[in-house]
């Protein structure tokens, strides 16, 4: 089992290739707009480096959303033209999830809160137990003093991703909020899921999928 896992989901542009559940190498940069100009040269890398041919792919797993649009948008068209061409099974992972199963803490009875950051003082966030079960769901949030409130009377939560630092100021005056430095978004935290998936056959659609952008996309226009 063989799969090539891809994470654009914010501005770290990552792609990994593992087997039966492990990482056998990978690639990724975190930079801001460059996914659409590095994303093919990363696989193609990768694939050469391990002496694999596409062909040796079993499947294609793709972080989701929620996210940036542009990012999600180039990860899942790339997954979905690999699938396409390769006849290879498709198998999204939920964006939140896969970094909830990439931090590694010993302390099982802390919750884990991924937040991706949006704009201003939203973010998109959700809230896991250690087994990587949803104790909050997915959502688009406004973060002040009294957000996850009645999860932190009784919880300690660690919160992370590109979106916690500018919610530290609010959150942090609770003792049971923790935060995470320097945690970026890798195609690696994708790999027990998507391993998963594919042995339960858990896939999606190529046609018709569509990345989790959870909010609509908003152009801004100039004033004349």
């Amino acid at each position: 089992m063989t799969i090539l896992q891809i994470e654009t989901a914010t501005t770290s542009c990552s792609v990994a290739i593992a087997r039966n559940g492990a990482v056998l190498d990978f690639k990724e940069i975190d930079q801001r707009n460059i996914h659409a100009e590095v994303i093919t040269v990363y696989i193609g890398e990768l694939l050469a480096e391990l002496n694999l041919a596409y062909a040796d792919i079993d499947a294609v797993a793709v972080s989701c959303g929620p996210g940036s649009y542009t990012g999600l948008r180039i990860g899942v068209s790339t997954a979905k033209g690999l699938c396409y061409a390769l006849e290879k099974p498709l198998i999204a992972v939920d964006t939140l999830a896969a970094m909830a199963a990439g931090v590694e803490q010993d302390d099982a009875a802390m919750l884990l809160c991924p937040m991706i950051d949006a704009r201003r003082m939203e973010v998109f966030t959700a809230v896991f137990d250690a087994g990587g079960n949803a104790i909050k769901p997915t959502a688009a949030e406004i973060i002040d003093e009294n957000s996850f409130a009645d999860i932190l009377t009784d919880n300690r939560i660690l919160f992370f991703g590109d979106g916690a630092a500018k919610c530290r100021q609010a959150l942090g005056h609770n003792a049971n909020a923790y935060f995470l430095d320097g945690f970026a978004n890798s195609a690696r935290h994708l790999t027990a899921i998507a391993a998963a998936k594919f042995e339960q056959q858990d896939i999606v659609d190529v046609a018709y999928f569509e990345p989790y952008y959870l909010k609509d996309f908003i152009v801004g226009t100039k004033k004349a």
